[in-house]
């Protein structure tokens, strides 16, 4: 099943939403406004046997708006089939939580606010799971300011001489006798 017919399933469940089809190699993909997300789930789960939420991540597209999306992975166990749901997000709006849906969905919320800093919308218990209470920002944002600096290393000359390293190879080869049992 493809995004179009995905989307023909769920409009008549979600009166007036506006639903995009995307292109993906492996599996469709349906991007969702934010204030249609749970009723569109609810219609996915009900209706499209899309019974199990995968995973929730993000993505930073900074400098382009709108800046974020938050990927959905669903899998329907009866009809063996997968689906990336995406949602849009400018910078500093929320996103409803699909906890109601998916009860699965908490932890995951929970990561997302804690490395992107995107706010999931009547989430029961947003904090940190990840980096330590007074961590301060979310660290996998694009204008996260990283200080470590430190040259690569990329050639490390080897530390034994040549007669050392023939002995380690020869004690560390393993001998079998033809005649003993294995």
């Amino acid at each position: 099943m493809d995004a179009a017919a995905l989307i023909d399933l769920v409009a008549p469940h979600v009166p007036g939403a506006a639903l995009e089809a995307g292109s993906a190699v492996d599996m469709p993909v349906l991007y969702v406004p934010a204030g249609q997300l749970v009723a569109v789930c609810t219609a996915l789960r009900d209706h499209g046997a899309f019974n199990l939420l995968i995973d929730i991540t993000a993505v930073d597209y900074l400098p382009r708006e709108p800046r974020y999306e938050v990927v959905y992975h669903l899998v329907s166990t009866e009809a063996r089939r997968r689906l990336r749901m995406k949602v849009r997000v400018a910078a500093g709006t929320t996103v409803p939580t699909v906890q109601a849906v998916w009860p699965a969905a908490g932890w995951p919320e929970r990561e997302v606010w804690d490395l992107f800093g995107i706010v999931f919308d009547g989430h029961p218990d947003l904090r940190r799971i990840l980096t330590p209470d007074d961590w301060e920002g979310h660290p996998l944002r694009k204008d996260y300011p990283v200080q470590l600096r430190k040259t690569a290393q990329t050639y490390e000359p080897l530390q034994v001489t040549e007669q050392e390293f023939r002995s380690n190879i020869q004690r560390d080869r393993v001998t079998r006798d033809p005649g003993a049992k294995a």
